[in-house]
């Protein structure tokens, strides 16, 4: 038989949970997920670091932060071999996690198709002719297909 011990937070703790939320630790963002993308070099994943971690997350019950890693997932090493962006929630709950988990997303993917529209070596070289014909891959910022449906 077990039994449930039901606690109210002391002043004292309200305020520790409020630290908590504030510096996003603690229980109170049970909710995570770690994305690990991977780019061709690491001048193009630092580049999509930069331009996505310039906003901030809009709500106060989501935490994100970003690192690059090398393939073994460690921050350590050779600066040229971390090629994949790591990114990390924390949210409040899985909804929240959700709605910002999109809005990064709809940002990686405006990031990318700039890059790959500006720059030589985003895509082309490494694996999207692998992908010719796959649905939903589109080429270029005019949203036509690789297969040129």
């Amino acid at each position: 038989m077990s039994s449930v011990v039901e606690q109210h937070p002391s002043e004292t703790d309200k305020s520790s949970a409020t630290t908590d939320i504030m510096a996003g630790t603690g229980a109170e963002f049970p909710c995570t997920l770690t994305i690990n993308t991977p780019f061709p070099t690491n001048r193009l994943a630092e580049a999509t670091l930069k331009s996505l971690s310039v906003d901030e997350e809009l709500s106060p019950l989501v935490r994100r932060s970003f690192s690059l890693v090398n393939a073994a997932g460690e921050e350590v090493g050779d600066v040229e071999g971390r090629t994949i962006l790591r990114t990390e929630y924390k949210a409040t709950t899985n909804r929240m996690l959700r709605v910002a988990v999109n809005g990064f997303f709809e940002s990686l993917n405006v990031v990318v198709q700039v890059m790959e529209e500006l720059d030589v070596d985003v895509l082309h070289e490494k694996g999207l002719e692998d992908l010719e014909g796959v649905q939903g891959v589109e080429q270029g910022m005019i949203g036509s297909t690789v297969g040129g449906a």
